[in-house]
Protein backbone atom coordinates (compact mmCIF):
# COMPACT_ATOMS: atom_id res chain seq x y z
CA UNK A 1 0.00 0.00 0.00
CA UNK A 2 1.22 3.18 -0.69
CA UNK A 3 2.21 5.29 2.35
CA UNK A 4 0.73 8.38 1.73
CA UNK A 5 -2.79 7.41 0.91
CA UNK A 6 -2.27 5.60 4.68
CA UNK A 7 -1.41 8.71 5.81
CA UNK A 8 -4.17 10.48 3.97
CA UNK A 9 -6.88 8.41 5.25
CA UNK A 10 -5.90 9.16 8.63
CA UNK A 11 -5.58 12.64 8.37
CA UNK A 12 -8.97 12.71 7.15
CA UNK A 13 -10.55 11.07 10.33
CA UNK A 14 -8.44 12.56 13.12
CA UNK A 15 -8.35 15.82 11.72
CA UNK A 16 -5.34 17.17 13.44
CA UNK A 17 -5.40 14.95 16.56
CA UNK A 18 -9.28 15.80 17.55
CA UNK A 19 -10.46 11.88 16.86
CA UNK A 20 -8.10 9.49 18.27
CA UNK A 21 -9.75 6.12 19.37
CA UNK A 22 -11.49 4.61 16.34
CA UNK A 23 -12.47 0.99 14.44
CA UNK A 24 -10.60 0.59 10.97
CA UNK A 25 -12.85 -1.67 9.33
CA UNK A 26 -11.18 -3.33 5.76
CA UNK A 27 -13.99 -5.40 3.79
CA UNK A 28 -13.51 -5.73 -0.14
CA UNK A 29 -11.66 -3.12 -1.71
CA UNK A 30 -12.58 -0.54 0.74
CA UNK A 31 -11.06 0.77 4.49
CA UNK A 32 -13.40 2.79 5.89
CA UNK A 33 -13.57 4.07 9.62
CA UNK A 34 -16.70 6.03 11.69
CA UNK A 35 -16.01 8.33 14.28
CA UNK A 36 -17.62 10.65 16.69
CA UNK A 37 -15.72 13.63 19.21
CA UNK A 38 -15.69 13.29 22.88
CA UNK A 39 -18.14 16.07 23.26
CA UNK A 40 -20.51 14.23 20.73
CA UNK A 41 -21.06 17.12 18.20
CA UNK A 42 -19.16 15.92 15.21
CA UNK A 43 -19.73 12.43 13.32
CA UNK A 44 -18.36 11.19 10.26
CA UNK A 45 -17.01 8.42 8.52
CA UNK A 46 -14.35 8.05 5.52
CA UNK A 47 -13.95 5.69 2.99
CA UNK A 48 -10.55 4.49 0.89
CA UNK A 49 -11.60 2.63 -1.99
CA UNK A 50 -8.57 1.21 -3.23
CA UNK A 51 -7.82 -1.20 -0.20
CA UNK A 52 -6.28 -4.18 -0.56
CA UNK A 53 -6.03 -6.75 2.31
CA UNK A 54 -7.92 -9.92 4.02
CA UNK A 55 -10.43 -8.23 5.89
CA UNK A 56 -10.67 -7.37 9.73
CA UNK A 57 -12.18 -5.05 11.91
CA UNK A 58 -9.65 -3.44 14.49
CA UNK A 59 -9.60 -1.19 17.16
CA UNK A 60 -7.27 1.84 16.90
CA UNK A 61 -7.45 3.52 20.74
CA UNK A 62 -4.35 6.34 19.92
CA UNK A 63 -3.89 7.18 15.67
CA UNK A 64 -1.70 10.00 16.72
CA UNK A 65 1.13 7.24 18.01
CA UNK A 66 0.21 5.20 15.07
CA UNK A 67 0.50 7.86 12.46
CA UNK A 68 3.97 8.72 13.99
CA UNK A 69 4.89 5.03 13.52
CA UNK A 70 3.85 4.80 9.82
CA UNK A 71 6.32 8.15 9.02
CA UNK A 72 9.13 5.78 9.89
CA UNK A 73 8.48 3.74 6.85
CA UNK A 74 9.13 4.11 3.54
CA UNK A 75 6.53 4.85 0.71
CA UNK A 76 6.07 1.20 -0.66
CA UNK A 77 3.86 -0.40 2.85
CA UNK A 78 2.95 -3.91 3.87
CA UNK A 79 0.03 -4.18 6.15
CA UNK A 80 -1.11 -7.23 8.44
CA UNK A 81 -2.95 -8.16 11.60
CA UNK A 82 -1.95 -10.64 13.77
CA UNK A 83 -4.09 -12.65 15.63
CA UNK A 84 -4.27 -14.63 18.90
CA UNK A 85 -7.17 -16.78 18.37
CA UNK A 86 -9.76 -14.71 17.09
CA UNK A 87 -8.87 -11.72 18.41
CA UNK A 88 -6.73 -9.02 16.57
CA UNK A 89 -3.95 -7.96 18.81
CA UNK A 90 -1.43 -6.43 16.29
CA UNK A 91 -1.33 -4.24 13.64
CA UNK A 92 2.14 -4.81 11.56
CA UNK A 93 2.85 -2.66 8.97
CA UNK A 94 6.56 -2.75 7.04
CA UNK A 95 8.57 -1.62 4.49
CA UNK A 96 11.98 -2.71 3.07
CA UNK A 97 14.02 -3.57 6.24
CA UNK A 98 11.79 -2.19 8.73
CA UNK A 99 8.65 -3.06 10.82
CA UNK A 100 6.36 -1.45 12.91
CA UNK A 101 4.14 -3.43 15.26
CA UNK A 102 1.49 -1.21 16.81
CA UNK A 103 -0.65 -2.79 19.50
CA UNK A 104 -4.90 -3.09 18.56
CA UNK A 105 -7.62 -2.11 20.93
CA UNK A 106 -10.47 -4.51 22.23
CA UNK A 107 -13.33 -2.91 19.79
CA UNK A 108 -15.44 -2.65 23.15
CA UNK A 109 -13.13 0.75 24.58
CA UNK A 110 -13.81 2.42 21.45
CA UNK A 111 -16.66 4.88 21.26
CA UNK A 112 -19.46 3.82 19.63
CA UNK A 113 -20.88 6.34 16.72
CA UNK A 114 -24.79 6.09 16.33
CA UNK A 115 -26.42 5.46 12.77
CA UNK A 116 -28.18 8.97 11.68
CA UNK A 117 -30.90 6.73 10.02
CA UNK A 118 -33.67 10.01 9.64
CA UNK A 119 -31.93 12.44 8.22
CA UNK A 120 -33.74 16.36 8.30
CA UNK A 121 -34.84 18.55 5.07
CA UNK A 122 -31.00 20.34 4.47
CA UNK A 123 -32.47 23.67 3.30
CA UNK A 124 -29.45 25.86 3.30
CA UNK A 125 -26.73 25.52 0.96
CA UNK A 126 -23.31 27.11 0.78
CA UNK A 127 -20.67 27.03 -1.98
CA UNK A 128 -17.51 26.24 -0.30
CA UNK A 129 -15.38 27.39 -2.64
CA UNK A 130 -10.90 27.34 -2.32
CA UNK A 131 -11.31 30.79 -1.88
CA UNK A 132 -14.12 30.22 1.00
CA UNK A 133 -12.20 27.65 2.44
CA UNK A 134 -8.90 29.92 2.42
CA UNK A 135 -10.64 32.77 3.84
CA UNK A 136 -12.53 30.21 6.75
CA UNK A 137 -9.13 29.06 7.61
CA UNK A 138 -7.64 32.50 8.04
CA UNK A 139 -10.75 34.27 10.00
CA UNK A 140 -10.68 30.63 12.37
CA UNK A 141 -6.59 31.54 12.69
CA UNK A 142 -7.78 35.10 13.66
CA UNK A 143 -10.17 34.10 16.43
CA UNK A 144 -8.71 31.24 17.52
CA UNK A 145 -10.08 31.52 20.78
CA UNK A 146 -13.63 31.27 19.41
CA UNK A 147 -15.28 28.00 19.21
CA UNK A 148 -18.39 28.76 16.95
CA UNK A 149 -19.47 30.09 13.24
CA UNK A 150 -23.12 30.68 12.96
CA UNK A 151 -25.61 30.95 10.02
CA UNK A 152 -28.30 33.59 9.71
CA UNK A 153 -29.99 35.76 7.26
CA UNK A 154 -29.59 39.46 7.67
CA UNK A 155 -30.59 42.18 5.28
CA UNK A 156 -31.93 39.62 2.88
CA UNK A 157 -28.88 37.92 2.59
CA UNK A 158 -27.15 34.39 3.94
CA UNK A 159 -24.34 35.49 6.60
CA UNK A 160 -22.21 32.99 7.97
CA UNK A 161 -19.69 34.54 11.04
CA UNK A 162 -17.04 33.22 13.21
CA UNK A 163 -18.03 35.19 16.93
CA UNK A 164 -21.56 35.43 15.99
CA UNK A 165 -22.79 36.88 18.99
CA UNK A 166 -26.60 38.92 19.85
CA UNK A 167 -23.53 41.82 21.86
CA UNK A 168 -21.26 43.35 19.93
CA UNK A 169 -18.10 41.06 19.47
CA UNK A 170 -14.73 40.55 17.47
CA UNK A 171 -16.13 38.55 14.72
CA UNK A 172 -15.80 37.99 10.53
CA UNK A 173 -18.52 37.65 8.54
CA UNK A 174 -19.13 36.23 5.51
CA UNK A 175 -21.75 36.87 3.07
CA UNK A 176 -22.58 33.41 1.66
CA UNK A 177 -25.61 34.27 -0.75
CA UNK A 178 -27.07 37.11 -1.80
CA UNK A 179 -30.80 37.55 -2.13
CA UNK A 180 -31.49 34.75 -0.03
CA UNK A 181 -35.04 33.11 0.05
CA UNK A 182 -36.35 32.70 3.36
CA UNK A 183 -35.50 33.64 6.99
CA UNK A 184 -33.10 31.50 8.85
CA UNK A 185 -32.59 32.14 12.54
CA UNK A 186 -28.77 32.39 13.71
CA UNK A 187 -27.41 28.55 13.75
CA UNK A 188 -24.10 27.64 15.60
CA UNK A 189 -21.85 24.66 14.77
CA UNK A 190 -18.02 24.03 15.97
CA UNK A 191 -15.63 26.32 14.01
CA UNK A 192 -12.92 24.28 15.16
CA UNK A 193 -14.26 21.19 14.14
CA UNK A 194 -15.06 22.80 10.39
CA UNK A 195 -11.56 24.49 10.47
CA UNK A 196 -10.00 20.87 10.54
CA UNK A 197 -12.18 19.07 8.26
CA UNK A 198 -11.74 22.34 5.50
CA UNK A 199 -7.43 21.58 6.03
CA UNK A 200 -7.98 17.65 5.97
CA UNK A 201 -9.75 17.69 2.73
CA UNK A 202 -8.07 20.91 1.18
CA UNK A 203 -7.01 19.62 -2.41
CA UNK A 204 -10.79 19.81 -3.02
CA UNK A 205 -11.96 22.13 -5.51
CA UNK A 206 -15.08 22.81 -3.63
CA UNK A 207 -17.82 21.55 -1.71
CA UNK A 208 -21.13 21.87 -0.43
CA UNK A 209 -21.94 22.98 3.53
CA UNK A 210 -25.61 21.86 3.72
CA UNK A 211 -27.07 22.89 7.02
CA UNK A 212 -30.78 22.15 8.81
CA UNK A 213 -32.71 24.31 10.69
CA UNK A 214 -33.23 21.35 13.06
CA UNK A 215 -29.74 21.55 14.44
CA UNK A 216 -27.30 19.92 11.94
CA UNK A 217 -24.71 20.47 8.99
CA UNK A 218 -23.36 18.14 6.44
CA UNK A 219 -20.06 18.22 4.37
CA UNK A 220 -19.10 15.51 2.11
CA UNK A 221 -15.65 14.99 0.21
CA UNK A 222 -15.14 13.02 -2.65
CA UNK A 223 -11.32 13.19 -3.79
CA UNK A 224 -9.78 10.33 -5.68
CA UNK A 225 -10.34 7.39 -3.95
CA UNK A 226 -11.75 9.06 -0.76
CA UNK A 227 -15.62 9.39 0.28
CA UNK A 228 -15.19 11.44 3.41
CA UNK A 229 -18.51 12.55 4.92
CA UNK A 230 -18.65 14.68 7.86
CA UNK A 231 -21.80 15.91 10.03
CA UNK A 232 -21.96 18.81 12.70
CA UNK A 233 -24.67 18.76 15.76
CA UNK A 234 -25.84 22.52 16.66
CA UNK A 235 -24.14 24.07 19.30
CA UNK A 236 -25.35 26.58 22.01
CA UNK A 237 -23.67 30.37 21.91
CA UNK A 238 -22.36 31.02 25.67
CA UNK A 239 -24.58 33.82 27.16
Amino acid sequence: MNKNNLLKFIQKYSLGGLIESVAWNAEGKQLSVRFISDDKTLLGEVDFNAFTSKPFNVGIYTTSLLKNMIGVLDNDIALKVDKAGDKAVTLKLSSDDTETSYQLADLGVIPPVPDLKALPEFGIEIDMTSQMVDKFIKAKGALSDVDTFTVYTEGGDLKMAIGYSSISTNRVTFTAQKDFTGDVKPISFSSKYLKEILTANKEATSAKLLVSTKGLAHIQFIIDDFVCKYYLVEVQLSA
